[in-house]
């Protein structure tokens, strides 16, 4: 809870990222929060107070996850329309031609973002769901500690940039410091 909410402040892909990462956590956990408050809640350095909304929170996930069906895979609907509004900033940003190192990066990833749709499941994915699922899956062999190529290196490097500027600039419009 403590680092979603900061990500959420700070930047919107890399707090979605996290709240994947998060359901699953509670899938590995088997919705089970005596496990998750063993194995996650209490490596939480916090008082008491704050423990109980860190659990408030992930119970509240569970419920959500519950009622939307999303036991086995799938991610929550609040995140999923995060995803839609990023997307729409990102065509909203490629169709200003103020945004010339914008446009940059995302003609640098382009190739990129073609060649990891075709290994999707779901080849009508966006852009951007396309790089924050190609940025989930390099988490996860990071986490098995599995080899990654230099050519998946430089492609996640490519999504990376594009959706630090696109973060940057969804939050920017966000607060009302940027008409985009």
């Amino acid at each position: 809870m403590l680092i979603a909410r900061e990500k959420r402040k700070t930047n919107i892909a890399e707090y979605i990222l996290y709240m994947w990462q998060v359901e699953d956590l509670i899938r590995a956990h088997h919705f089970n929060m005596d496990l998750i408050d063993q194995s996650l809640i209490s490596q939480y350095s916090q008082p008491p107070r704050v423990k109980n909304e860190i659990r408030d929170w992930f119970a509240n996930l569970m419920v959500m996850m519950h009622r939307e069906g999303i036991r086995e895979k799938g991610h929550l609907s609040f995140l999923k329309t995060l995803m839609n509004d990023m997307n729409d900033m990102h065509i909203r940003l490629l169709g200003n031609p103020d945004e010339k190192v914008y446009h940059e990066l995302n003609y640098l990833a382009s190739d990129n973002i073609q060649a990891f749709r075709k290994r999707q499941p779901e080849q009508n994915a966006n852009d951007i769901e396309t790089c924050m699922n190609a940025l989930y899956g390099l988490l996860l062999l990071r986490l098995k500690k599995q080899t990654i190529s230099r050519e998946t290196e430089l492609a996640m490097a490519s999504f990376s940039k594009l959706l630090s500027v696109l973060s940057y600039r969804y939050l920017q419009s966000e607060r009302g410091e940027r008409e985009i």
